[in-house]
């Protein structure tokens, strides 16, 4: 099958054909239609996170995938063969820039019918990161006021819909080309980053959803009302974080001193400070696809390319910058040429 592969650490990704997986107890094989691309992806090719997640190279890069069906592992019921479906694999078997892809039962779910295949594969990374901020770990609730940074990218596209659907009063940064993107998608408060101060517009929120970085992490535990909530998936890591993942007592120092300061901070103004890592989830891509079937929630495609054209197309997306997701073709839904996605995915 083909592959994106990246060949070594900071080395260049390349097309390659590589064996085509088998799935195992509790597994599906999947082919692969279209893969959503996120800033992750190079990130990890980068190496970035190789102390954290580490990738015996050569590996696949890719992280989302809508796709179809093939094989069921033995004593795999929750899915039959023809089921499209779409997914985040698991850290440490993702591989979503090929063909075929190995993914557990639980890490799966039946993908949306309202929409495209390319629109499907642009959700479960970024849906699942906006579904954990505000309902696992916020617990959003009508009445509350939400700021989203960066509203017009792809976690924050999906995180003003999800938090206006949870009843909050919500707030965005972006900038003036984008204002009038974020209100379309729900956002009561636009506030352009380039040049307003977030801390003269707004105050007193119930949570931030900050994918920024440190910095503006910093900024934001001052915009929350004490017992408020400030998280961060762009950093900085805490040391809660690196015992989750049971990383080496060096790591989880390294992680407390990038975090002290903010960590610091949030205790002495009473509020409170979460690093979010995204986990993969079927159940909550279940629930989503629920949401995206009744209009809730709307992908954001900003564009798709074809498979050769990944590797290009990994610093441009980790850059950011555009409206949404991009989207990769990858491949057929399923081995057989007369198998009919669409009306397989009105019927099931």
């Amino acid at each position: 099958m083909k592959a994106i592969v990246v060949p070594q650490y900071k080395k260049p990704a390349v097309p390659t054909d590589r064996p085509e997986p088998r799935p195992g107890a509790g597994e599906v094989l999947v082919a692969v239609a279209a893969s959503g691309m996120n800033p992750l992806d190079e990130k990890v090719r980068l190496g970035e996170f190789r102390q954290v997640l580490p990738y015996r190279a050569p590996f696949i890069l890719g992280h989302d995938l809508a796709g179809t069906v093939v094989e069921l592992g033995p004593g795999v019921t929750a899915f039959s063969l023809g089921d499209v479906v779409y997914s985040r694999p698991r850290d440490g078997a993702v591989g979503t820039f090929a063909e075929r892809i190995v993914v557990a039962v639980d890490d799966l779910a039946l993908a949306p019918r309202s929409i495209s295949i390319e629109s499907a594969a642009s959700l479960p990374l970024v849906a699942l990161t906006a579904w954990q901020a505000l309902v696992e770990i916020g617990k959003v609730r009508a009445g509350q006021r939400v700021l989203i940074h960066a509203g017009a990218g792809g976690v924050g596209t999906i995180a003003i819909q999800l938090a206006k659907h949870l009843g909050a009063t919500v707030a965005t940064t972006a900038s003036a080309a984008n204002a009038e993107f974020v209100r379309g998608l729900g956002a009561d408060i636009v506030i352009d980053y380039r040049t307003e101060s977030v801390e003269s517009v707004i105050s007193g929120y119930d949570l931030v959803l900050d994918s920024v970085g440190a910095a503006s992490v910093a900024t934001s535990l001052r915009l929350v009302r004490p017992g408020g909530i400030v998280i961060g998936i762009a950093g900085p890591p805490t040391p809660e974080f690196a015992r989750a993942l049971g990383l080496a007592a060096p790591l989880r120092l390294v992680m407390a001193l990038l975090s002290r300061g903010v960590r610091r901070e949030a205790k002495r103004l009473g509020v409170s400070y979460r690093f979010l890592f995204m986990h993969a989830d079927g159940a909550q891509l279940s629930s989503i696809a629920e949401l995206v079937d009744q209009g809730v929630i709307r992908p954001m495609v900003s564009r798709v390319i074809e498979f050769d054209d990944i590797p290009d197309a990994l610093a441009t997306v980790a850059r950011g910058g555009s409206r949404g997701k991009v989207v990769a073709r990858i491949g057929a839904q399923t081995s057989d040429p007369e198998f009919d996605t669409t009306e397989a995915r009105r019927t099931r």
